[in-house]
């Protein structure tokens, strides 16, 4: 096999206002291959600042920290630096708040009682344009709308797309998952989002 070039290290900050679960992240991070944690932020300010100076490509976003919270450091961070993607680790798990996150700008959302590899795997999807997006977290979006939209009923085909969809994966990883080919994913998700009322992946 030939080698080609390396993949590029993928450079973190981790955004987080209890220092053992900051420290605890930080490691669990740091052992992972071609990740490196460039800073660290305590609070929503202190995380806009080291997103400016720092140029991360993806930032590890607590919600619930003193002064300026999670969702409205995204939005600064995001608005500022648009080349960087935020993932929000939590540990709240409403409705409501997932929303407020994406529509801050952040690209995935993972609970703080993942396993461990969830997190990075999530990281490493994030640096690559994907929407990490916990299971329980999904399940909470597709089941406040179809509340509303009782009339969604999706094939079993379509469900399996929609739910790896959720989970953040690319057209092409569904298409070799699934067997099909990426203009059949497509299709599936016109139909999908035509039932269940939205028009892309981020809604």
């Amino acid at each position: 096999m030939s080698g080609g070039a390396p993949d590029p290290v993928i450079r973190v900050l981790l955004v987080e206002d209890h220092a053992l679960v900051r420290a605890g992240i930080e490691r669990l991070l740091a052992a992972a291959t071609g990740i490196d944690v460039v800073g660290e932020a305590s609070n929503g300010l202190e995380a806009i600042a080291a997103a400016a100076e720092l140029h991360p490509d993806v930032v590890v976003m607590d919600l619930s920290m003193p002064g300026l919270d999670g969702i409205a450091a995204t939005r600064a961070i995001v608005a500022a630096n648009p080349q960087t993607r935020v993932l929000v680790l939590t540990s709240f798990s409403d409705q409501a708040r997932i929303v407020e996150v994406f529509d801050a700008g952040a690209v995935g959302y993972l609970l703080k009682d993942a396993d461990p590899e969830e997190l990075t795997k999530a990281v490493r999807a994030a640096s690559r344009g994907e929407m990490p997006l916990d299971p329980r977290a999904a399940r909470l979006l597709l089941g406040g709308r179809s509340r509303r939209r009782p009339n969604t009923d999706l094939t079993d085909r379509e469900q399996e797309v929609l739910e790896l969809v959720a989970t953040g994966h690319s057209n092409k990883t569904i298409a070799r998952r699934l067997g099909i080919s990426e203009k059949t994913v497509k299709a599936h998700l016109t139909k999908i989002f035509q039932r269940i009322g939205v028009t892309d992946r981020t809604q």
